[in-house]
């Protein structure tokens, strides 16, 4: 195996519609992983049968099966990750990735996403921006700079293992979690605009509604630790989405939920305390940069 080379894992569950825009993707590839194992966690549809078809013509490819929970979380899910990192005891890499069964990209994408961790020897975690499908259109999905969608997370070795991989997150925020770490133990994460990656199903919502999903975050972003004021903040930055208000509202309700059931913080307090002292100093940030922003005259208007 290549030291600076890289190697994927993706859980697969009933991906028959879409894995097989991933699996072209992958290998059309200018720079190929070394390895990609594709774990399918209990599927029941056509998804190992399509994988099988590529695994001949592609020996770099490795199916095998994990799981078969009928109640899958996002727990299952790191266990059907960790099923595939398991396969690569012994052998030499240097970069790891999450990917989802249900994404595409160009053939150039890792190609340049590893130059980035090349020019970049403190970058950790490093990722494409998510292209959402959102009524038969793809828009670009609403994330922090210092942060990558847990689609499609590239890991640095090191980083990887000095984190101790994905923590199994019944709830979900298990990307979250592995970010806050990655920060917390002076990793850079990174979305890189210029690299788009299409999801082929919706990412925020799956097959939840909007406002149990709202609810579930707000749940997830007490119990990963975030301060109260950003959190807030949070819930007022889904007020223009749909369903506007009621969302808001969900995402807020999730987390006073949490903070009066006396929830559980999921994550160790040093890193706690790290995540809230970051989260002040953005809010501190947008506060300073809303409070000194020159007012727009009307001559500087364009129609």
């Amino acid at each position: 195996m290549n030291p600076t080379g890289y190697v994927i894992v993706t859980p697969a569950r009933n991906e028959e519609r879409v894995i097989e825009n991933t699996i072209r993707s992958v290998v059309s590839q200018t720079a190929k992983p070394d390895k990609w194992v594709i774990v399918s966690d209990g599927s029941t549809d056509r998804t190992d049968e399509i994988v099988r078809a590529y695994c001949g013509t592609y020996p770099f490819i490795r199916l095998i099966r994990s799981g078969g929970d009928e109640q899958r979380n996002f727990g299952s899910k790191v266990a059907a990750f960790n099923a595939g990192y398991r396969t690569f005891a012994g052998q030499e890499y240097g970069f790891i990735g999450n990917l989802d069964a249900d994404v595409s990209f160009a053939p150039d994408y890792f190609e340049n996403l590893l130059k980035r961790f090349a020019q970049t020897p403190k970058l950790g975690i490093g990722g494409g921006i998510i292209l959402e499908l959102v009524g038969g259109k793809f828009l670009a999905q609403n994330i922090s700079a210092n942060s990558v969608a847990g689609a499609v997370q590239l890991f640095r070795r090191a980083c990887f293992e000095a984190i101790g991989g994905y923590y199994a997150l019944p709830g979900g925020g298990i990307d979250a979690a592995a970010e806050i770490m990655a920060r917390h133990q002076g990793w850079l994460v990174q979305t890189f605009p210029d690299l788009p990656v299409r999801h082929h199903r919706r990412v925020t919502s799956g097959s939840s509604s909007a406002l149990s999903t709202g609810f579930r975050d707000g749940l997830n972003a007490y119990r990963l630790g975030y301060q109260p004021l950003f959190a807030l903040a949070i819930s007022v930055s889904h007020l223009p989405r749909r369903p506007y208000v009621s969302g808001a509202i969900a995402h807020c309700l999730g987390y006073c939920w949490a903070c009066l059931s006396r929830e559980r913080v999921l994550l160790p307090s040093d890193t706690v305390k790290f995540l809230r002292s970051e989260q002040l100093q953005r809010l501190k940030h947008v506060i300073v940069k809303q409070r000194f922003a020159k007012p727009i005259r009307k001559h500087q208007v364009r129609s």
